[in-house]
This record gives structure tokens, C-alpha cells and sequence, in this order.
């Protein structure tokens, strides 16, 4: 796993500072107290013979910045469920304070009522997160930005652009175009064109269904040009595989999909093996599963732990968090 952000400042030792993971990823929870020095929080959590959750903190919690790392990412349900017992948890042990580290939130794609008599289930989620005791959210590239606002209390948001770009950068693409692959994602595409200094081109994609789209045409100069195509998750791999289509059409000849979230859920590993992509660029705000790493080689994981970990320093000493990307 690669993914070297810029250096900061690793150590912070114990200053009332606990770390606890849940059971979504615990590798990045382990990387994420090793960049600031720290050991995780000692917490066992048991499933009943029924499916309930069980969770005991084996650390004194009274009076200390709590920060639980746990993405709701698949088996989704019992991952959210989890980190709301885990706050109650943490309040019922006296804890000062309570961070809520998100790494990938579920149902964020769920962030308005696309048709009638559906729920807006992002705005859910974030109302049962502040309910259980939450006193703030540090999340990373939200499915849309203005699921910030869902939450009734603080919400920290990062980007993995600079641990994206700057891997990227390590790969002399000479010849590159960002390409956004539909309107929406233009701002994301525009954030990272300006990063690489490379032109950018906008696909114009209608959607089907919930699990399929169509591109139309290309709005750029694609032509022998390798493409980069960058979207805040991977899930099943539709608008990244029929993006590449067209631009194949149009010219282009190598291709690069990079993501934050690699949820891949199925058929994402059919669709990119079939569409021949040269570099696929993810993180571990969730784990790989390892289907993944053997049909796909050409799969690179970064780490995010130190970005996530030094936004948790800032957090924990009251320092600026947005701060951070006036760095890059």
C-alpha cells in the first residue's frame, strides 16, 4: 500500500487523545494511531447468537477526546449500527468529547428525493449519528458536499486529492486530459486538472437506472490522449466503464480511473476487466477485497491514514483543519 502525503507532524503521544476502531477497517484505524504515535483503544465487540451487538471498552474513557474510525461500508447496515452503539458506548464511559471518523459514509447517494415517495435516507443517517451522542463528524469526500449540512453539529470534511494527485504525479503521464464523466462531477474534474495542470474534458452521460448510464459525446480534445477519470467512489463501476467507452471512440488510448471509496460491489470487477484499464487508483477508506486484487493487477491502494491522522491532531489541539489544504 502506497501514499506519502505531505510530512506532518506524527507524534502527539497521549494528551487525553483515544483511538478506537470499529469493525469496518481496522487496518486503517491501526495506520491512522500509528502516524500520531498513539496505540488503538481497547474495546471488544461480540456478536450475539441473534445478530445484536455487543461493545465493552477495556480503556478508561472519563474525560478524554474520543475519536471511533468506522466507515459504513459492507455488510452496511451492521457497520452503521455498530458505530451507533459505539457512541453510546463512549458517552455511557464518560468520554469528554466524541468524534465520529467516517471515512466512507453509506447512503450518502441517498441525498434528496430523486423521485416520489422515497426517503432521503443521507439525511437519516446523519440524524441518527448527532442522536447518539456525537459531538462531531470528520468524513472524506462525501458523495456530495452538501451532506455537511444534514448533520445538526460540526462536520470536518477531506479530500483525498493531494494523496491522489501527488501518486499520480509519480507516473510522468506526459500526455494526459482529465476527463469529468458527466456535469456533475465538473467541480471534483476541475480540482484535479488545476493539481495535475492538465486540460480538461466533460462527457455529457444520461442515467438509466440506479445501476446503469449512457455517455452521449465528449466535449474536448481526447484524441490519442490518456484520460484520467476521477469520482469520489467506485461502485459498480458503470459510469467509469461506459465513460471509457466512448472516449475509446473518440480516440483516447490509455486510461486511468482513480477513487476514493472502492466499494466495488458487483458487477464493477466484470465491467473494468472488460473495459482494459490501464491504471485503477483507490484508497483504503475501505478495505480491498482480495477478488479484487487478483482480477484486477493493475489495482494501486494508497493509504489515507496520515492525512485522516493529522486532521484528528488538529481536531484533538483545537487547530485548523481546513488549514490543511492551503498546504498543497
Amino acid at each position: 500500500m502506497t501514499g506519502h502525503p505531505p510530512d506532518f507532524i506524527n507524534s502527539i503521544g497521549d494528551a487525553g487523545l483515544k483511538i478506537f476502531g470499529g469493525s469496518s477497517n481496522p487496518a486503517l484505524t491501526q495506520a491512522i494511531a500509528q502516524s500520531l504515535g498513539v496505540k488503538v483503544g481497547r474495546a471488544n465487540i461480540e456478536r450475539f447468537p441473534d445478530g445484536e451487538t455487543l461493545i465493552k471498552l477495556e480503556d478508561d474513557v472519563r474525560g478524554r477526546d474520543c475519536f471511533i474510525v468506522q466507515s459504513t461500508c459492507p455488510p452496511v447496515n451492521e457497520m452503521l449500527v455498530e458505530l451507533l452503539i459505539f457512541i453510546d458506548c463512549l458517552i455511557r464511559a464518560s468520554a469528554r468529547r466524541i468524534t465520529a471518523v467516517i471515512p466512507y459514509f453509506g447512503y450518502a447517494r441517498q441525498d434528496r428525493k430523486a423521485e416520489g415517495r422515497t426517503p432521503i435516507t443521507a439525511k437519516l443517517v446523519a440524524n441518527l449519528i448527532t442522536q447518539a451522542g456525537a459531538h462531531r463528524v470528520l468524513a472524506m469526500d462525501l458523495h456530495a458536499e452538501q451532506i455537511q449540512g444534514f448533520f445538526d453539529l460540526p462536520v470536518d470534511h477531506l479530500t483525498a486529492l493531494p494523496v491522489i494527485t501527488e501518486h499520480i504525479r509519480t507516473l510522468n503521464i506526459k500526455d494526459g486530459v482529465v476527463v469529468s464523466p458527466d456535469v456533475g462531477n465538473l467541480k471534483k474534474a476541475t480540482r484535479y486538472a488545476q493539481q495535475l495542470q492538465m486540460d480538461i474534458a466533460v462527457i455529457d452521460k444520461r442515467r438509466v437506472d440506479g445501476a446503469h448510464t449512457v455517455a452521449a459525446r465528449v466535449m474536448g480534445e481526447v484524441k490519442d490522449k490518456t484520460v484520467l477519470l476521477f469520482d469520489d467512489m467506485i461502485t459498480t463501476g458503470g459510469t467509469a466503464t461506459e465513460a471509457i467507452r466512448v472516449l475509446r471512440e473518440n480516440g483516447a488510448k490509455r486510461f486511468l480511473v482513480a477513487a476514493t471509496h472502492p466499494v466495488f460491489a458487483p458487477p464493477a470487477i466484470e465491467r473494468l476487466e472488460a473495459a482494459d484499464v490501464d491504471w485503477i487508483v483507490v484508497t483504503d477508506t475501505i478495505p480491498l477485497a482480495p477478488t479484487v486484487r487478483q482480477r484486477l493487477p493493475q489495482v494501486t491502494v494508497l493509504t489515507v491514514s496520515r492525512l485522516l491522522g493529522e486532521a484528528i491532531r488538529r481536531i484533538h489541539l483545537n487547530q485548523s483543519v481546513s488549514a490543511l489544504f492551503n498546504m498543497h
